[in-house]
């Protein structure tokens, strides 16, 4: 088969959606739900790393954890459903930001709910002895979601930036 033939240009053509419909994905209800809870969570986790660090307090660590766990179901779905659509891994350069943001946003919910179920027993009846949770868990865990924010953001623009070219036929 020739590169001109119309069979390969269909089939080669088969796995990309059309521009609009990529277009879409941007506004669609679980992405926007995404980005929201991950705006809230990033605002959140930097209000408690601030205040942490200049008052010695935890202000809406509640919010926090409750939209922490949301976020970790939303993710979970968003990433099922992202994945079987772009699978199998490729050697592009959005490909291994997304596979870095995915790995440090596992990191993320791990650290993040294995902190929160720590609030959570700090909580309940007779629970609790008032100390902040593990300093190096909460390292790691505001560490690992500065590169979530590093990565995530990279790999948005980088697939923005590859539909970008493959909509201009000089590839610019």
């Amino acid at each position: 088969m020739s590169p001109s033939d119309p069979l390969l240009a269909l089939a080669s053509d088969k796995r990309r959606a059309p521009p609009e419909f990529r277009a879409r994905r941007l506004t669609a209800p679980l992405f926007v739900a995404l980005g929201a809870l991950l705006a809230i969570e990033a605002v959140g986790g930097m209000v408690l790393f601030f205040a942490r660090l200049t008052w010695s307090s935890r202000p809406g660590e509640a919010l926090h954890v409750w939209c922490g766990i949301g976020l970790t179901l939303v993710y979970a779905v968003y990433q099922w459903r992202h994945w079987s659509r772009v699978a199998p891994f490729r050697a592009r350069f959005d490909y291994l930001l997304g596979l870095l943001a995915a790995l440090s946003m596992a990191l993320v919910n791990a650290t993040g709910l294995w902190l929160g179920a720590v609030w959570l027993l700090e909580r309940a009846p007779g629970g609790g002895s008032g100390r902040p949770a593990a300093p190096l868990l909460t390292a790691l865990h505001d560490v690992g979601s500065m590169l979530v924010l590093t990565f995530v953001g990279a790999h948005v623009g980088a697939v923005l930036m590859r539909d970008r070219r493959a909509g201009d036929p000089t590839g610019g």
